[in-house]
């Protein structure tokens, strides 16, 4: 029997690229479902909120600037990454939602093969969604979506990668940057995921990922007003109506989740990359 003691990680928040401490300086340990001590995580501040929106609107114009052709060249090398630490993801799910092994590894091919849906489609999009307008007169008329900014993403509580990639590529897949407060309990895989991604093609500061109290910062992401939406899937149901309020102070987009988190096993659709684009239409003279 070994009598070394295991090194116990404190790990960082994911802000513009980096991987800085909390301001306040906190952390809370995470435990797996039989109370075991896994590791600490950083346990981000209203700061730390008003840094990473700061962060993700400067990415804004850089992101969807973009061809919607290199944006999905950009999430397939997610992908990629990710299936490079399958193993490690498969374990920290195991030990997050308390499942099987064969069940763990099944939900990493699940949510690596998610980003690879919603890579295919960020030069479909707009096929998809726009328009060219009938228009009585000597004029174009096209309708084209457009993201709608800086996203403030609630994860799912229970889902800790599968759900957290459901909600988090379509927004970035539109060209929209996000701010994500990740499952409270289970935030190991988004930690990694973090990893990945500041390891991948992902500018800096398009995702920024916050772990903490979901209660504590939730409304200061709610409220703020340079971000443009919110989706409040991982709200606490007691705390989704005053998330809404907050959001209608600042004539935020709302996605508001269902009583219970989906099944996110199930095939997507694109109801999710249309909830944060907005139509811009654009009229253009016609030549003799």
């Amino acid at each position: 029997m070994s009598d070394r003691l295991t090194v116990a990680k404190t790990y960082k928040l994911y802000v513009g690229g980096a991987f800085p401490r909390s301001e306040s300086g906190r952390s809370y340990p995470v435990h797996d479902t039989k109370g075991t001590f896994l590791a600490n995580a950083a346990q981000a501040s209203r700061k730390d909120v008003r840094e990473a929106v700061v962060a993700a609107r400067k990415a804004v114009g850089g992101w969807s600037g973009a061809t919607a052709y290199n944006r999905g060249q950009v999430l397939y090398r997610v992908a990629e990454l990710l299936e490079g630490r399958r193993e490690q993801f498969a374990a920290e799910i195991a030990a997050s939602e308390g499942v099987n092994g064969k069940r763990a590894q099944s939900t990493v091919d699940a949510a690596i093969d998610r980003w690879v849906w919603y890579a295919g489609w960020t030069d479909k999009i707009a096929t998809v969604l726009g328009a060219a307008n009938p228009v009585a007169g000597p004029y174009f008329s096209f309708s084209v979506p457009e993201p709608t900014g800086v996203v403030g993403v609630l994860a799912p509580q229970t889902s800790s990668l599968l759900g957290l990639v459901s909600v988090l590529a379509p927004v970035i897949a539109t060209g929209n940057t996000a701010v994500v407060v990740t499952s409270q309990d289970r935030p190991l895989p988004a930690i990694t995921l973090s990893e990945v991604l500041a390891t991948s093609d992902v500018p800096g500061g398009v995702v920024n990922l916050l772990t903490g109290r979901t209660a504590e910062l939730a409304p200061w992401l709610a409220s703020h007003a340079d971000v443009n939406a919110v989706d409040l899937t991982g709200a606490p149901e007691s705390l989704a109506a005053d998330l809404e309020r907050a959001c209608a102070g600042t004539v935020k987009r709302v996605l508001r989740r269902r009583a219970t988190e989906p099944d996110w096993t199930e095939t997507p659709d694109i109801s999710r990359l249309r909830a944060f684009v907005e139509t811009k239409t654009v009229w253009h003279p016609k030549g003799r």
